[in-house]
């Protein structure tokens, strides 16, 4: 009996011992299939272009690209500071360095004067939903009694003149009694409004800035230009033509696809 198990055991042994050298041998083959890590140097032999090569080429490329971009971007001229269909709720800011002769300027006035930075500020919600209603009347309310040729539109609420045609009018003559009090009291009250907003932004006493003529509601529609006056696209510098403005502010009372509602405030030094 005692011999018995044992050859069996032998057997069993024997069997296990060939097992274990084909578990052995597979072990082995898949080492060789699987046998190292991926050598990119050894990969390159029968390719025309190293993978450094490539990786620099992918590099230049990309470099060259935004290099490109960027250019573009130069030539169009122009720093968007907002979309049309944006909601801003901080105030954004873009300064800049004054021109010579506008530093020159404002060195001559009085240290109160004297703002101490140049740039523009974009800002919603400065003025209510109901102000900006109630300006959006004033201004339908004149420009209504005449229009310009063209697209474009002006309406001088100090000097009363209107775009008529191709020329202008004088609405306080033409339409003596066409405003109220309380349409004069709204727009004093946002136009104090906005001159503080400046004064703030810009670092000057309130006191000393004064609102300058001409104050004017426009209106551009899609007819063609006319005159010159109608080709609002073309580059202007306000200094230019208005030598006694110091600062510009513009105040939207439309909005893209919604034509009734305010608003925001665009303000800023040459």
């Amino acid at each position: 009996m005692v011999e018995t198990v044992t050859r069996r055991r032998k057997d069993l042994d024997k069997k296990a011992g060939t097992a274990d050298k084909k578990d052995s041998g597979r072990k082995v083959e898949d080492r060789k299939v699987l046998r190292g890590r991926y050598n990119p140097k050894l990969s390159d032999k029968d390719s025309s272009i190293s993978h450094s090569m490539l990786a620099k080429l992918v590099i230049g490329a990309g470099a060259v690209i935004y290099l490109i971009y960027n250019k573009m971007q130069e030539s169009e001229g122009f720093v968007r500071m907002a979309g049309v269909e944006e909601d801003i709720d901080i105030k954004r800011v873009q300064q800049f360095l004054c021109s010579p002769t506008y530093k020159r300027e404002i060195q001559e006035l009085n240290p109160p004067c004297v703002p101490t930075k140049c740039g523009r500020f974009l800002v919603d919600n400065l003025v209510s939903t109901a102000e900006a209603h109630a300006l959006l009347d004033i201004a339908k309310k004149g420009l209504s009694k005449g229009g310009g040729a063209g697209g474009a539109s002006i309406l001088d609420l100090h000097s009363g003149a209107l775009s008529y045609g191709e020329n202008f009018i004088n609405l306080y003559t033409s339409h003596p009694n066409l405003y109220t009090k309380h349409d004069f009291q709204v727009y004093s009250t946002v136009k104090d409004r906005v001159k503080r907003a400046v004064s703030e932004h810009f670092n000057i006493d309130d006191d000393q800035l004064y609102l300058t003529h001409p104050t004017f509601f426009s209106e551009l529609t899609s007819l063609p230009a006319k005159t010159l006056h109608d080709e609002y696209w073309h580059d202007h510098i306000d200094k230019d033509t208005y030598p006694s403005f110091h600062y510009t502010s513009l105040l939207y009372l439309t909005m893209f696809r919604t034509p009734t509602l305010p608003s925001t405030i665009l303000a800023y030094s040459i």
